[in-house]
């Protein structure tokens, strides 16, 4: 117990020294009395409580129950609080002993279509099986697949009672915890459609809380709502301003109803629920998402992390958002993993409860925003990081806003002595338009930071790599490739899609992807394009790995350069007297000067004139260092003036809005002065953008051009020609010109490796682009045989091409023909006959080695011949499948030494082959600067190809 002799006092000095910190401009005689409104009066948001909380634990060594942030009105409430608690416990986290025994089950429900489906395969396998470990302040409670039915079951009894039809939205106002579970799927046995909506963090800001979701309420046309009892009556006054509106009730009650449980007729197609995106209570947008899409989405990330029963998944992630609850609960619901659940109230309050909850669970997989690490970070102590034993957690997943290269560094060195390995962050990243997730990187592997070049990448959007030691250099995480069945573009401002190390918008399309916006078809038109759709995000891929650079809302464009304000944020963060995490940079329109003001906010506790004039100083030295130009407003604001997400995200837009309703102080430059500075800066980079928009078309238009020109003289020659080696030399002639007159680099690695005139070879490649074959006829110096789909036979001017080049043919469709003509080919090669196969088979635009055929190496197997690999690497960001719009470009080929697996080394021809195939695949998996289609998630092996030379 707390002694009550002195405390009243201290605590209002806690509470004073506080409210000073966050408004300097008051009186430090203001008056606080024990009945002061912590909010009203005093002006305390809700992170200004967590932050008093804190240290009202920190003097008193106490701990505070979860619920006193939330009921907490006034210093008394809180004297009251403290007066029922004990000290804090310096005891070590409980050991490693696992309350929950994932064991073995059943396979996971593959040939369920639907989530009801999921959960009664799941009950008819292992009923009481954990599935929910609930962590609660009091007594943690266990729920089975049964009871999870069952609970839900109930509830949809009380829908049907209330009038629910199949189709009705039903929105869930819930916080974490057992009527949650319930009531989610409860809508959907239903065969109603959850809208969540997040909770209010206390009961004072309920009817306020409330309004702002009016506009969501609206938009999805909700029938009922299903709150907690303390909201019921707040909640009843809607229903005049939200006409679809019928019941406001509680999970409680709907259980209560009696009746008979009719399942209705679920389909994949059907809406499974509607996420709506942050911001969206002023212009809702709520993502259709379907059965279909979700178990997409589920078992395409369950593919990329190896996800089974044996892995303890340990959230404390809101589930009224994405990540949270299909990341976490629903994707742990399909792979039967134990699901060890605590509230985000509990996380925020006290950080430390999520990685104890890991250790004590012995949890494999976690997620959090990059804030959430960086919390732990902060609140912290060494002591308490020594009492964690972290080497059960597998995966640290880091998504749903900006992943920084500094939180990934400082999290793993710092939590390291507690097991957490360098490998286990694993950045992500994805959206709630593809359900949540969209790309992984690959297991095992520690996060990919990309270095490069600030002026061209912001000037130009070229991703140019630096060392990482740069101290000019920008950094961006590499979320990893598309999941399984996904994929992505990058396109320029006209659609078309870019090269390799070039910045633009980011467009994905799959099986997960939305519909579109519910009720909302403007929002939905501007969405798609084709069958692709839209992100919001600017990235660029490099080697197969896509970086995320930021919002395309957010990017800041000033003298006609790219600014990325999350960089300059933390940049200024790091300033001593700045409080870290709480800048905002945005851009403002200035209609006397016509363009983008760039406007930094930034939150301090200094007071002192001279000292906030230091940091005014520091903070456009810091600026103008990273951008080559002052910003032109600089605002020392005090803490808690910058706006944030309940989930700690800078809210940017409403920053903008509030700073450009005048709400803030301002020193800003005169319009003269801004115009003037924007002259000089802006000449230069300007005329770069304008030469790169069209000089990319002129280009295009260009090479089509030179192709026109040599392209017949190439047919001609090889039809008039009379020796093959007189039509091959002609032709790679053609093509080298082809390469300098396009100013396009072909460079050559391991010629020497080629068999001579003597000697014969099967040779592979990877496959592209269209350009692949003319950059092998510009490298190969003698005559090699081509095998080509048989198709190409049917087309007059590629028969006679294909004859006159001495290629053979293979038939892919019919299979007796197909088996005749490897029988022919096989017979080619054993007569001393050099074969080159693209054994991939054909090409696409996405970057990645797909599966290798046999022929291939069959035929090397059986005419005993060396394989020789080779790397091409450059082409497919020249001209990629499905575009005719070539851009500019390298083309790297790298020839391997010749692989030969001795017949004394191995049981049958068939192993033999496999060994030629698999080390062919390793040497240019290592070489071609792209990822593994086939392996997914695991990285290219790195050690020698098996085989010897021949």
């Amino acid at each position: 117990m707390v002694d009550n002799s002195g405390i009243a006092g201290t605590l209002l000095e806690l509470v004073r020294e506080l409210t000073i910190e966050i408004h300097p401009h008051r009186s430090a005689s203001l008056p606080i009395t024990l009945d002061s409104a912590l909010g009203k009066e005093l002006g305390l948001d809700s992170l200004a409580r967590v932050e008093l909380l804190s240290r009202l634990e920190q003097h008193f060594n106490i701990v505070l129950p979860e619920n006193t942030y939330a009921s907490a009105e006034s210093p008394r409430d809180l004297l009251r609080a403290m007066q029922t608690v004990s000290g804090h416990d310096k005891k070590a986290p409980v050991a490693p002993q696992p309350v929950i025994e994932p064991g073995e089950a059943e396979a996971a429900p593959s040939s369920a279509q639907t989530l009801v489906e999921v959960l009664q395969w799941h009950v008819e396998n292992h009923p009481d099986r954990t599935h929910i470990h609930l962590l609660t302040e009091e007594v943690p409670l266990d729920l089975t697949y049964q009871q999870l039915w069952e609970g839900a079951k109930e509830i949809a009894t009380g829908l049907q009672h209330y009038g629910i039809q199949p189709g009705d939205t039903v929105t869930i106002m819930l916080p974490t915890g057992q009527d949650y579970f319930f009531s989610f799927i409860a809508i959907l046995m239903a065969g109603a459609i959850p809208v969540p909506i997040y909770p209010p963090l206390r009961r004072s800001q309920l009817e306020e809380h409330l309004h702002r979701h009016q506009g969501i309420l609206s938009n999805c046309n909700a029938r009922l709502l299903i709150t907690i009892s303390g909201a019921k009556i707040v909640a009843q006054l809607l229903k005049s301003q939200v006409p679809s509106l019928r019941h406001v009730t509680t999970a409680t009650d709907l259980a209560a109803q009696k009746g008979h449980y009719q399942l209705p007729d679920i389909e994949p197609g059907d809406i499974a629920f509607l996420q709506y995106t942050s911001g969206s209570t002023g212009n809702p947008k709520g993502v259709i998402l379907t059965h279909a899409n979700l178990l997409a989405n589920i078992r395409a990330m369950g593919e990329s992390v190896g996800a089974n029963a044996s892995d303890v998944f340990v959230s404390w992630l809101p589930l009224y958002h994405d990540m949270g609850l299909i990341g976490a609960w629903l994707a742990s619901m399909y792979f039967s993993a134990p699901l060890v659940s605590l509230s985000p109230l509990a996380f925020l309050t006290r950080p430390q409860r999520w990685l104890e909850a890991i250790h004590r669970y012995r949890g494999t997989l976690s997620a959090s925003p990059n804030f959430g690490y960086e919390l732990c970070l902060k609140r912290m102590s060494d002591e308490e990081i020594a009492k964690l034993d972290l080497r059960s957690w597998r995966l640290a997943f880091n998504g749903a806003e900006p992943v920084s290269p500094a939180t990934i560094a400082n999290f793993t060195a710092r939590f390291a002595p507690a097991g957490f390995a360098p490998e286990t962050m694993f950045p992500v990243y994805g959206l709630a338009e593809s359900t949540v997730g969209l790309a992984f990187p690959p297991l095992n592997r520690t996060p990919r930071i990309d270095a490069i070049q600030r002026k061209a990448f912001m000037t130009d959007g070229h991703a140019i790599p630096v060392s990482a030691e740069d101290g000019n250099a920008l950094h961006f995480v590499g979320c990893g490739h598309p999941l399984p069945g996904h994929q992505v573009r990058i396109v320029d401002e006209n659609q078309r899609e870019l090269p390799e190390r070039l910045e633009g918008y980011l467009q994905f399309r799959g099986p997960s992807t939305t519909s579109g916006y519910y009720r909302n078809p403007e929002k939905t038109r501007q969405l798609f394009h084709d069958d692709w759709l839209e992100s919001g995000d600017l990235a660029y891929i490099a080697e197969g790995e896509i970086y995320i650079t930021g919002r395309t809302k957010d990017v800041i464009i000033r003298a006609g350069r790219n600014i990325y304000p999350h960089e300059l944020e933390e940049a200024v963060s790091n300033i001593p007297g700045i409080r870290k995490g709480c800048v905002v940079a945005f851009g403002s329109s200035n209609a006397a000067s016509g363009t983008e003001q760039l406007v930094i906010l930034a939150e301090t506790k200094e007071v002192d004139e001279a000292q906030r004039s230091n940091l005014h100083t520091k903070i456009i030295a810091t600026a103008s260092e990273l951008l080559d130009a002052p910003p032109d407003t600089v605002l020392l604001v005090p803490p808690h003036t910058v706006l944030k997400t309940s989930s700690g995200k800078i809210r940017r837009s409403s920053n903008r809005e509030l700073y450009e309703k005048g709400a803030l102080g301002q020193v800003s430059r005169s319009v003269r002065w801004q115009l003037l500075r924007l002259l000089l800066t802006s000449v230069h980079p300007l005329w770069q953008r304008a030469q790169r928009n069209v000089g990319v078309s002129l280009y295009a238009a260009y090479l089509w051009s030179l192709f026109a020109l040599l392209a017949p003289v190439g047919w001609i020659t090889t039809a008039i020609l009379p020796r093959l080696s007189w039509r091959w030399a002609t032709l790679g002639a053609l093509a080298r010109t082809l390469a300098r007159a396009s100013f396009t680099p072909l460079e050559v690695h391991g010629l020497d490796n080629l068999p001579d005139e003597n000697h014969s070879a099967v040779v592979v490649a990877n496959h592209c682009s269209y350009l692949d074959a003319y950059a092998l006829v510009a490298t190969l110096p003698r005559p090699i045989s081509f095998v080509a789909k048989a198709e190409f036979m049917k087309r007059f001017h590629s028969r006679l091409f294909l004859k006159q080049m001495h290629a053979e043919t293979v038939e892919r469709f019919n299979a007796e023909q197909g088996i005749s003509d490897a029988r022919r080919i096989t017979s080619v090669a054993q007569e001393g006959k050099s074969l080159f196969f693209f054994p991939e088979g054909t090409f696409t635009r996405i970057p990645g080695l797909m599966e290798f055929h046999m022929g291939a190496f069959v035929t090397a197997e059986m005419a005993n011949l060396p394989v020789i690999p080779i790397a091409i690497r450059g082409t497919r960001s020249i001209l990629r499948a499905d575009s005719w719009f070539p851009r500019h470009g390298k083309i790297t080929i790298t020839i391997g030494e010749p692989i030969y697996i001795s017949r004394q080394d191995v049981d049958n021809g068939w192993e033999r082959a496999l060994k030629l195939r698999d080390a062919a695949r390793t040497f240019i998996l290592q070489n071609n600067g792209e990822p593994d289609l086939v392996k997914g998630p695991s990285a290219p092996e790195k050690e020698n190809a098996p085989g010897k030379t021949s």
